[in-house]
């Protein structure tokens, strides 16, 4: 026989409703709160992976759609190479974490009169601040070793002018300032521990080197394993750079073992940091990644390979662990690059680094969701999905066991 209400009862019917409510559907109140406010910093890079929205092309998709493609792969780091305003309004409330860069062409000015540093600041950062999640400015690109020895004069006072500007702006805590650098920064690279930067080069790196390290900005360097074997891939072990099974390297002098060129180049940039005076400096990969076809004289191009190194690099990133010579130092690196840019000059590798294609369609499958269906097949199902799946279940049925009780305990 079905239980009956005592008559009066219809409060605690009330408070029975109220209560299977509450734990069948848990508020999310908390989480929402901890979100970036106005007088709290802003964190330049949240987790390990990021990416590089280069925009060489004349085919790419809206930036309002490249916004809902980053979201659909939960990609929350991006950096541009410029400041392209119709980039920075379709950023606008995503919540993702947005680069700028102020390209190599404004330096000499930037350096020659602090008031450009200022200009520039008002025209594409200030209007967009703080609704666009801008957490950092890089001055220049792989602007030393690239032989223009006005250009590199010109980078150290470029960055202290722009600095100059974000503090009076009080916005000098809230963007970080940086300046990524090629491999051509180092004299040498092999083993690791012998790495040390090219001393023709140390005059302007000695002043960026103390300017970064007062302001606990990282060290920003584009490491590509693809480029270090295609320019020699006699020697180099094509596993070793694509983080399959390999004997690895061990590095005579510090006996650390190394079984993948990404750490490899990571540490020999700590060891160059270390020798230079900066032991304490973060080190942090501005570029990294693989090309998807080449030509004939590009060895070790082509989609095969792309699809290894990507996918083996994020889940390397995803480990959220160090290297072997800075094991406390999470490796965080932003992968070059989002789209495939038709209009790159160069070789046909240029072409060819990036995860999606011109109409949002997956180019180097490694799991992430496009904006319309790749007919490349999707990589298995992951275990770990499917056991959190069925963890939302027991948790769902635990919250409603207690409503249960208490139904049972008022119906009697």
């Amino acid at each position: 026989m079905a239980p009956r209400w005592k008559s009066g009862d219809g409060r605690r019917r009330l408070l029975l409703l109220l209560c299977c409510s509450l734990l069948a559907f848990p508020c999310h109140c908390q989480v929402t709160n901890v979100s970036h406010r106005s007088d709290q910093g802003i964190h330049s890079f949240v987790g390990t992976y990021g990416i590089n929205y280069g925009r060489i092309a004349d085919n790419l998709p809206a930036p309002e759609d490249v916004v809902r493609l980053l979201k659909l792969a939960r990609i929350r780091n991006v950096k541009i190479y410029d400041a392209e305003h119709k980039v920075l309004d379709a950023f606008r409330g995503s919540g993702l974490n947005l680069v700028v860069a102020i390209p190599n062409e404004f330096l000499k000015d930037m350096a020659a009169n602090p008031s450009k540093a200022m200009d520039w600041l008002n025209e594409n950062v200030q209007p967009y601040y703080p609704a666009t999640r801008i957490v950092g400015i890089t001055v220049g690109n792989e602007v030393l070793g690239g032989g223009d020895a006005g250009l590199a004069e010109a980078l150290v006072g470029a960055v202290a002018n722009v600095h100059d500007a974000l503090r009076m702006l009080r916005l000098d805590r809230r963007i970080e300032l940086s300046t990524p650098h090629s491999e051509g920064v180092f004299a040498n690279s092999y083993p690791p521990s012998a790495c040390v930067f090219r001393d023709d080069l140390m005059v302007y790196l000695r002043p960026l080197l103390d300017f970064f390290s007062k302001t606990g900005a990282p060290f920003y360097v584009n490491a590509y394993p693809f480029l270090a074997y295609m320019s020699d891939p006699s020697h180099i072990d094509i596993n070793y750079a694509l983080f399959k099974p390999n004997a690895g390297i061990v590095d005579p002098k510090t006996g650390l073992h190394y079984d993948n060129m990404f750490e490899a180049q990571l540490d020999a940039a700590y060891f160059a940091l270390e020798a230079a005076g900066y032991p304490g400096m973060e080190v942090r990969v501005a570029e990294t990644g693989w090309a998807s076809a080449g030509d004939a004289t590009e060895a070790g191009a082509g989609l095969a390979n792309a699809i290894t190194y990507n996918r083996n690099l994020r889940k390397r990133l995803f480990l959220r662990k160090g290297t072997p010579y800075r094991p406390g130092r999470v490796a965080k690196a932003y992968i070059f690059a989002l789209f495939n840019e038709n209009l790159k000059p160069g070789p046909t590798t240029e072409r060819h680094y990036g995860l999606f294609k011109p109409d949002g369609s997956v180019s180097i499958n490694i799991g992430l969701k496009g904006l319309v269906p790749s007919s490349a097949p999707p990589p298995p199902s992951s275990p770990m999905a499917l056991f959190k799946a069925r963890g939302w279940i027991v948790r769902y049925s635990a919250a409603l066991l207690p409503c249960t009780l208490i139904f049972l305990a008022l119906a009697t």
